[in-house]
């Protein structure tokens, strides 16, 4: 298999070189972890930290020092135009892949000018680079289905913008920078709008990872409560490690272009309560506490995917579906917390990926 590296020539996938911001996070640790076992050579930005953020990634680093080492980590900052700069230029990428950002929606309504100048204006630090560089950079930027907002479900790429959070207005900024750079300076600058996916690595303050986190923790006799926001929010749920393949093949494409990605069905936060308990033989009610503090000003109410743009493109069919994904995560927080996994979700895992490229939960 070949890849384009600029114009007029190809490299093979085993000599391509990849730039991740964001490297630490879900996304960014299963990228790294899928790239690597493409053959790629893969840069990471970190930001400096008195304390190590690397435990998504700790299994795949390696000492720099060793021959054959292919992942690599460069300590940056997405609000430093300089930084940034010198990163890119000395690391000389073939692609991009910037998926950093002050990713929770909640909490952008508490810190909206930083979620702006994060989640938005760095989009616009790494593409300006990009335009002033002789070189031909493929260019992914991490959107989101809070894109779509109010607008009626399903949503795909010739849906309205219509956001209701500081995050999403930022993403929809970045969003359409990327979209003016590919079409007034032909650079090859793609949109994922990826839509809710989840896995064991998600953040423990994201509502997914915090229902079954606090599942395994009440197995474990460890936490007695839940404490949730709205459960009636209505979400398109996939598997983190499918959607890295996507922003992959995404970059593949001959021509750069904006994709919505999903699995095409919707469930609520409530629904996703019931099923994980259920997996477990609870019932939520018993645990369950209502807290207002995690309500949003402004709400989101159904966002489902029509991925039909990606189905066609290049074959997008996931294969996990709503309810094999809280088994995994169920199992592999269980298993986090020392317990025994119920063991259906791993051997869906076993099932459905008998090559896995990933190595840990």
């Amino acid at each position: 298999m070949t890849i384009e590296q600029n114009d007029d020539s190809e490299m093979e996938v085993n000599n391509n070189r990849a730039l991740i911001t964001g490297i630490t996070g879900q996304d960014g640790s299963y990228l790294a972890e899928y790239l690597l076992s493409l053959g790629y050579e893969v840069h990471g930005i970190i930001r400096r930290a008195s304390t190590f953020n690397t435990s998504r990634i700790d299994h795949i680093l390696t000492d720099p020092h060793t021959p054959g080492t292919r992942l690599f980590l460069h300590y940056g900052d997405l609000a430093d135009s300089e930084q940034l700069s010198n990163i890119i230029y000395n690391v000389q990428p073939q692609e991009i892949y910037h998926l950093a950002a002050q990713s929770h929606v909640r909490v952008s309504f508490d810190i909206p000018e930083y979620t702006g100048n994060i989640s938005g204006l760095a989009t616009t630090r790494i593409l300006e680079m990009l335009r002033r560089s002789s070189r031909t950079i493929r260019f992914y930027q991490a959107s989101s289905s809070e894109l779509f907002g109010s607008s009626s479900p399903p949503q795909n790429e010739k849906t309205s913008f219509r956001p209701r959070s500081p995050y999403a207005c930022a993403k929809a900024y970045a969003f359409s920078m990327t979209v003016n750079y590919r079409e007034g300076y032909h650079l090859f600058a793609t949109n994922g709008i990826l839509f809710n996916h989840e896995s064991p690595r998600r953040g423990e303050i994201f509502v997914t990872r915090k229902i079954t986190q606090a599942l395994a923790r009440i197995l474990a006799k460890k936490q007695e409560k839940i404490y949730l926001g709205n459960l009636e929010a209505k979400r398109d749920w996939g598997f983190a490690p499918e959607y890295v393949e996507a922003m992959w093949k995404i970059l593949r494409n001959d021509e750069p272009q904006d994709f919505v990605i999903g699995t095409g069905q919707g469930h609520t936060v409530r629904e996703f309560l019931e099923s994980a308990f259920s997996y477990a033989g609870l019932d939520y009610e018993e645990y369950l506490e209502v807290d207002p503090r995690y309500f949003r000003p402004t709400e989101v109410d159904v966002v489902i995917a029509d991925c039909t743009k990606a189905r066609t493109k290049f074959g997008w069919n996931p294969k996990i579906q709503f309810d094999d994904l809280i088994k995994i995560m169920v199992d592999a927080d269980m298993r986090a917390s020392r317990l025994r996994p119920i063991g259906e979700g791993d051997e869906i895992i076993r099932k459905k990926f008998p090559d896995r490229w990933w190595k840990v939960d």
